[in-house]
């Protein structure tokens, strides 16, 4: 039998990583601004339309570049939280899905021990089991 089991991919943080983590931060970023400036865009193509679903959709739109602000100073937060990591230091990045093989006799507790695969510069350079 197979089982499904999650693993950590964990990345060994680096100049070069340092470098590509921010910038997907700042390219996030980027386009929640750009999404931000369509909402108000279409916020204002609004003034046409009559009063009652001009309100609501003016709510709609001004609830969506709130959150949209909310995940731009949390991108924020991040980037300040990224430039206080150590050169060397270990980031959980993600998780993956692996195929784990289960038979009778098999050592559940081996099986379900924390696994783990990390990544430095984009090589595998330790699969911890």
């Amino acid at each position: 039998m197979k089982l499904i089991k999650k693993v950590p991919i964990k990345l060994v943080v680096t100049e070069d990583s340092k470098e590509k983590i921010r910038q997907n931060f700042n390219n996030h970023k980027l386009r929640l601004e750009q999404e931000c400036q369509q909402l108000q865009f279409e916020i204002r193509k609004l003034k046409n339309k009559s009063v009652n679903v001009r309100s609501d959709m003016e709510t709609r739109f001004n609830q969506e570049i709130k959150n949209r602000q909310e995940k731009m100073k949390l991108l924020d937060f991040k980037i300040e939280q990224l430039d206080e990591l150590k050169m060397g230091s270990e980031i959980v990045e993600k998780e993956v899905e692996a195929l784990v093989e289960v038979e009778v006799g098999s050592d559940w507790n081996h099986i379900m021990k924390e696994q783990a695969i990390v990544i430095k510069d984009d090589k595998v350079i330790r699969i911890d089991e």
